[in-house]
Parts: structure tokens; sequence; C-alpha cells
């Protein structure tokens, strides 16, 4: 095979390479970011894909954090970039023995799907649950999404 030949190949298995790795939850951020410490010792501030969690100063905000420091903090996750936002943080999945831990701050009522960006139907039945089953922040009257809040 040539060495260009090579090149080319390596230049497209890369980024798939790349866009999965463990990596060490060693920050929580709020509801729906963390900071992974990966393999090599680089440190990346990841947005969870698909989910936006209540704002620290918002009803359930402190509460979303803590269930995702549960979930995830000092754990070595499966990392899954799913690409950039607009301010240049990477937006990723976060898997733990299989467990999708976005869908599960959904499931536990912790976050909202961000529907703007997300097209999973798993989240969409996660929150009709939490919804229906009244679970975090579904418990209030009248919850408003974080998106909102930001507005406001």
């Amino acid at each position: 095979m040539s060495i260009l030949r090579i090149l080319l190949v390596a230049l497209f298995i890369q980024p798939a390479v790349a866009s999965a790795e463990l990596a060490e939850i060693v920050r929580v951020i709020d509801g729906d970011t963390v900071a992974v410490l990966s393999a090599d010792r680089k440190m990346t501030r990841c947005r969870l894909y698909g989910i936006d969690a209540p704002e620290k100063g918002q009803a359930y905000g402190e509460v979303s954090k803590k269930s995702l420091s549960d979930l995830a903090y000092r754990k070595v996750l499966d990392v899954r970039l799913t690409g950039t936002d607009r301010y240049g943080r990477a937006i990723c999945r976060l898997l733990l023995d299989g467990v999708d831990i976005n869908r599960e701050q959904v499931a536990r009522g912790m976050a909202w799907v961000y529907r703007r960006y997300s097209q999973d139907r798993a989240y969409f039945d996660a929150e009709a649950g939490a919804r229906s089953q009244r679970l975090g922040l579904w418990a209030g009257t009248n919850p408003v999404p974080p998106w909102d809040f930001r507005r406001q």
C-alpha cells in the first residue's frame, strides 16, 4: 500500500476513533455539563447531547447537578463526541456500562429534552415518563424550561 493511500485511510479512520473514548469525569459543572479527563491527560469540557438542565439559579438547578454528579463523577465512562456547539464546547453522550447518562438525567426529571437539538425518541419517552410520574422538576406546578429562563 502506498504512503499516500495509508495517509488517506488514516485520515478517514481517525475521526471515528477519536469520537469515542474512555474518560474520567473530573468535574460536574451543572446538570448538563462536565469536564472529562482522557487517558492521554487531555481535559475537555463536555455539554451533554440532547438535554438542557435547569440553570444554577433556577429551581432544581443544584438538584440536577447533584444527580449528574451521583451518576458520573469520578467514574470512567465511554464519552462519545457528537459535535461542537457554537461556543466551541464538545457535545457528548456519556455511557456507563451501556446506560446513557444523558437520557438518565431526563428520566430522573433532572433535565428537559433539548428539542432544538435532539431527535432521539428514547429521550422523549424518558421525559414523558418523568413528567407522568412527576419526578424531579416535574413535581413543580409550572416548570420553566432553561431556554425560557435564560431569555428572562
